[in-house]
């Protein structure tokens, strides 16, 4: 049949099992607005306030879902302000498709009005990108598009599509969605090799990534440190791989991760790694991280074998594929001395203490664990909130936990929220923020509120910068220099002017109390929970040191 452009766009997002997209229209991208019109039976529209929301939006539903996330701008303006969300999926392997309309043909080279080469702007920050300037390779490019996202290491990709293609009429095939062709099993030799150095060992530690996450290894994982009797560390981009109550998990490690996760690998003599890249928040001085073990590097993606870290033995591969092929050739085994090891590691931990006539940030967590069940969502920005959700967050299902990792970018959790609520409609999902996040893209309020999103937003509102005074506090002499932020905003006020509920807190048992009423109206909320300026995220490893430096 002979459709147009916009027309074939819509069709080929439903061949990829396209439900749902986010987005902000203008000039250059109308046609593909009108066609989403006439199929809004089909595929459903969420605008958001800002593009940036969008992206975000589209990246929240891509890592609670597995599915990809599609995003929708115009030209010029509306292109760039996708930039932020690009590059946060880009870090954190999150399969995105970036779709902008640009000036017709025509028109491309002469400045024109919101005219930009957002597909140069945008190359370093995905897998891919295309500039569609034919009707009749669109289709095709749109497929191409999907693949690549979703195949291997996941991430964004852009299609930039003139506005004349979007008008353009052609002849269009639909054809079934390719399945995608996973890497090969390691050989039967590397199978006994790394079988071998995990049987042998006296003091092996699992180390979890964010692609044991996005392989869907939750499972696996927690089968072998089971049969081995091995304790497994996660780093941020894992949690909720393992249950928090899992007898093995030693829970974060890095920067603010555990004391007994960073004594186990320091100490252990094989470190099991999978899906995960070393950053230098995990390995924060690469050249002593795991010093006394061998590695075995597990990772979907060669560039990251030997990066960071140096391997013993490393496999290119999906990480449930080979995790699965390993277990029923890994002994069942018991190791007491060493997990008494951990045992007595993990009696040091760092335990925050409460503290009555005050709100401190565990007993926010602690409270929101208590009230709500076991498929609740937990989307954060990035600060001090961010890590207090991940350490104290109680228990967490694999993909109930979604946050900015790689790029740590301020102002994420509420467009990521959006999209986690849109793709799991039945879960409750709470936004943990704090107040110099919840500044940067508190608009998409509106959204929430006009489709009806029920994200109960917390606040944790300290009138600071938390995270970054937390620094000039430990390094630069207490110079608090622009992170004093005392800001009138009246949350409360704000929830109500954007048609949503707002409630404030300064204990715990104040919280339990508007937090259940947040749950209870079913509605967008905004939970102003007022913390000290002064508290910490402990324990912390300063960049350069190692878990003997710990400050606790």
């Amino acid at each position: 049949m002979k459709i147009n452009g916009s027309q074939i766009l819509i069709e080929t997002l439903l061949e990829q099992g396209v439900d749902t997209v986010f987005g902000y229209p203008g000039g250059a991208i109308l046609n593909i607005y009108d066609a989403l019109y006439k199929n809004s039976d089909r595929i459903r529209h969420i605008i958001t306030a800002h593009e940036q929301g969008a992206a975000h939006a589209a990246d929240g539903y891509a890592r609670a879902t597995g599915k990809t996330g599609v995003v929708m701008a115009t030209s010029g303006p509306g292109a760039t302000n996708l930039v932020t969300g690009i590059a946060t999926a880009f870090m954190d392997s999150v399969p995105m498709v970036a779709i902008t309309a640009n000036v017709p043909n025509s028109l491309i080279g002469l400045d024109s009005f919101q005219e930009v080469y957002i597909a140069g702007i945008t190359m370093p920050i995905t897998k891919h990108n295309f500039v569609v300037r034919k009707v009749e390779e669109l289709a095709d490019t749109v497929r191409r598009a999907f693949e690549i996202a979703e195949s291997g290491r996941p991430g964004p990709v852009l299609i930039d599509i003139t506005k004349d293609v979007t008008s353009a009429e052609c002849e269009f095939v639909s054809v079934p969605k390719k399945a995608h062709v996973k890497p090969a099993l390691p050989s039967e030799d590397k199978l006994k090799e790394i079988v071998a150095m995990i049987d042998g060992a006296e003091r092996p530690v699992i180390l979890v990534g964010g692609g044991a996450q996005i392989s869907g290894a939750s499972d696996i994982v927690a089968r072998i440190a089971r049969k081995a009797d091995i304790p497994a560390a996660h780093t941020l981009m894992a949690a909720g791989v393992l249950s928090y109550g899992e007898e093995h998990n030693l829970g974060l490690v890095g920067m603010h991760g555990n004391l007994s996760a960073g004594k186990a690998i320091a100490n252990c003599d094989v470190l099991l790694a999978v899906g995960t890249r070393f950053s230098d928040r995990v390995a924060t001085d690469k050249t002593r991280f795991a010093k006394n073990g061998k590695v075995i590097h597990i990772d979907i993606d060669a560039a990251e074998i030997n990066k960071n870290i140096q391997s013993a033995v490393s496999v290119i591969g999906d990480v449930k594929d080979v995790l699965t092929a390993l277990l029923p050739h890994i002994a069942e085994r018991k190791r007491p001395e060493w997990m008494a090891k951990v045992a007595e590691w993990k009696t040091k931990d760092y335990k925050p203490k409460d503290k009555d006539g005050a709100l401190r940030p565990h007993q926010i967590m602690r409270q929101i664990s208590a009230l709500t069940d076991d498929d609740v969502v937990i989307a954060t920005d990035v600060g001090q909130h961010q890590m207090w959700a991940a350490q104290y967050c109680g228990r967490i299902k694999p993909r109930h936990f979604i946050t900015s990792g790689g790029l740590g970018t301020m102002g994420f959790g509420f467009g990521a929220a959006m999209g986690a609520q849109v793709a799991k409609p039945q879960s409750r999902v709470v936004m943990i923020t704090g107040d110099g996040s919840f500044h940067m893209n508190l608009n998409e309020m509106c959204t929430a509120v006009s489709f009806g999103l029920p994200i109960v937003v917390v606040v944790m509102n300290n009138h600071v910068l938390g995270m970054v005074r937390q620094w000039q506090t430990l390094f630069y002499e207490k110079r608090y220099s622009a992170t004093t932020l005392d800001r009138k905003t009246d949350y409360v006020k704000l929830a109500d002017a954007f048609g949503g509920l707002g409630f404030r807190a300064s204990t715990e048992a104040e919280f339990a109390d508007v937090f259940a009423k947040a749950l209870a109206s079913g509605r967008p909320c905004i939970i102003d929970a007022v913390i000290d300026r002064d508290e910490r995220v402990l324990p912390m490893i300063a960049p350069g040191c190692t878990i003997d430096e710990i400050i606790m």
